[in-house]
């Protein structure tokens, strides 16, 4: 199928009052559990890297973006559902621009730590920037606590409303993420919204509405958020502990043939078991955002 716009995929969603699971990837297995989860239910879906990760200068060997962009577009046009392609959350303003001039068709300006003052001019110029070549943006109004403890590190700061809604209008942004209660990388349990103050903020921003730390959100309150106009929500967390957990299971599995472990497809092969446990994975929450069959 022909690479879809995001924005337009998430402004259908938003219209029908469902909402697009954004399912984050890492590797080609990835790629391919997601995408064959999204055709098995007739899902349109968000293909993506986590920008933030990709560029990290901590990293042991640098990353090729273009060609993450490649094989992202790839995975798009291979699809028989809409798909669209995320650089998601990155500070570096060379690496949003860059992301937009390689193929991906929506690009997440991210930094906590700038003043809000700057965030909106930096933002307005990425809107600007990409808005020119086709490229949507999706950006942030609060912070998201983390929990990669197994409980909320901190609490964050929740999304005030009305700067919600002057935020929108001075940069242009086609997406707002924001902050209710959600919470990034919650190793364990649920965690509910303030389905309050997402509700104002939905009563004053026109543009569709995401949550990230979906892993971690009480499933009736997810389904309330997309009636307030919620239309993507992101996935990353339980994915990749549902992979480590399947390709652990494959390697102890006793067999020696590094053939029969990489590259050959079957049983053993512990690509497959990931790409398998990533499909499951999606399949399993996918229900919940009222996309099934809207392809």
């Amino acid at each position: 199928m022909a690479f879809q716009s995001l924005v337009e995929i998430v402004v259908r969603a938003r219209r029908e009052g469902y909402a697009i699971g954004y399912f984050e990837s890492w590797n080609l297995e990835a790629l391919q559990g997601v995408v064959d989860a999204a055709e098995q239910m007739r899902s349109p879906t968000i293909l993506g890297f986590n920008g933030e990760f990709l560029s990290g200068r901590e990293r042991a060997a640098s990353e090729r973006l273009e060609l993450y962009a490649a094989l992202g577009r790839a995975a798009c046009a291979s699809a028989t559902v809409p798909c669209g392609l995320i650089f998601n959350e990155c500070a570096d303003d060379q690496w949003i621009e860059r992301a937009g001039s390689a193929g991906f068709n929506l690009v997440m300006p991210a930094n906590p730590k700038l003043p809000f003052a700057e965030y909106v001019a930096w933002v307005r110029l990425v809107v600007r920037r990409a808005h020119a070549i086709g490229v949507g943006v999706e950006a942030e109004v609060g912070e998201l606590p983390s929990g990669t403890s197994g409980l909320s590190d901190h609490a964050g700061t929740k999304t005030d409303p009305e700067r919600a809604e002057g935020f929108v209008e001075a940069t242009g942004v086609d997406l707002l993420a924001v902050s209710v209660g959600n919470v990034h990388v919650l190793i364990e349990g649920e965690q509910g919204l303030d389905l309050d103050r997402l509700e104002a903020i939905g009563r004053r921003v026109a543009v569709p509405l995401v949550l990230h730390g979906g892993s971690g959100i009480v499933a009736s309150d997810l389904q309330a958020a997309i009636r307030m106009g919620v239309a993507k929500v992101n996935y990353g967390t339980y994915l990749k502990q549902r992979y480590l957990a399947a390709v652990r299971g494959a390697l102890g599995a006793g067999e020696t043939n590094p053939h029969e472990l990489l590259g050959m497809g079957g049983r053993r092969d512990v690509m497959v078991a990931g790409r398998v446990a990533v499909r499951d994975a999606v399949l399993e929450r996918i229900g919940l955002l009222g996309c099934c069959g809207k392809a």
